[in-house]
């Protein structure tokens, strides 16, 4: 099992002037610890599970950027990057340019969005569910072709690209992992079957039954189950001294025998450099030996 940061907050005690020392502290402290991926949303409002609208939010492929830069390890990615906030040929871009800049270690986290109060205030784009699903699998055509070096022109129902043209080409190979959010199970769990290289869940109940469908779309459409990796979202609630570590390796065996690989979550007080010394000292050599 692999352990990933999720930075889902930025409202923290020294304020903005202090924010970006601290996040690159954050960011460095969880290289060291061995987290093998960081993540940040891709919201511009900080939403309502986590705080109210107006505390600070960071856009999230400058701040990637800046991560690059605090890091030497971990992948980098969006958890997720909503479609409709970017045109496809400029995502695929701005992710193969942190891929570029961090020597191979960008990812496309991408989903279909949801936060219509944030789109509607900021003035982005946001049409109905059923288009702006359209427009995903559109957009994962689209970037799949550019990360491919495919400059072949794209005529879609929403998306016309003249030329395919993404220069220099992305470090990773075979090309930038693509990971899908959410488990809609008739559209999003078979745009994860078609297209993407690992799906991200939530720990719901039914969880089993989740995968039982994914496993099922990539038997109607000739693929191997077995070639996506399964992520889940995991709160890191260590406890105030690390009371808590041995129920969430519990937490992550049990996962682990679900077929999850990766588990990706926040730190409460993530500024705390002793949490990501228990991380290193005992979270991390259990999960690598799950």
């Amino acid at each position: 099992m692999r352990l990933g940061l999720h930075i889902s907050n930025f409202t923290w005690p020294e304020g903005p002037a202090r924010l970006g020392p601290v996040l690159g502290e954050i960011a460095s402290a969880a290289d060291e610890a061995g987290f093998e991926r960081i993540s940040v949303m891709d919201h511009l409002w900080q939403i309502a599970v986590i705080g109210p609208p107006e505390h600070d939010m960071l856009e999230a492929y400058t701040t990637l950027g800046f991560l690059a830069g605090q890091t030497k390890r971990a992948k980098l990615l969006t958890l997720v990057t909503g479609v409709v906030y970017r045109d496809p040929g400029l995502l695929a871009k701005a992710v193969t340019t942190l891929d570029i800049l961090s020597g191979g270690r960008a990812m496309l986290g991408i989903g279909a969005a949801w936060n219509e109060e944030e789109s509607r205030g900021l003035g982005l784009l946001f049409p109905p569910t059923a288009e702006r699903f359209e427009r995903l699998e559109e957009a994962l055509k689209i970037c799949r072709q550019m990360f491919d070096g495919d400059e072949t022109a794209f005529e879609g129902k929403h998306y016309r690209l003249g030329r395919l043209l993404n220069s220099p080409a992305p470090l990773a190979r075979p090309r930038v992992p693509i990971l899908i959010g959410g488990g809609g199970e008739k559209k999003t769990l078979r745009l994860v079957a078609q297209y993407a290289d690992a799906c991200n869940l939530f720990p719901v109940p039914d969880i089993d039954r989740k995968l039982d469908v994914l496993r099922q779309h990539c038997a109607d459409v000739g693929r191997d189950y077995d070639e996506i990796e399964k992520t889940v979202l995991y709160n890191w609630d260590l406890g105030e001294k690390g009371e808590r570590v041995g129920e969430i390796i519990d937490d992550l065996r049990r996962l682990a025998g679900h077929g999850f690989t990766v588990a990706h979550g926040g730190l409460r007080n993530a500024w705390d450099t002793k949490q990501f010394e228990i991380f290193q000292k005992e979270i991390v050599p259990a999960a690598e030996a799950l």
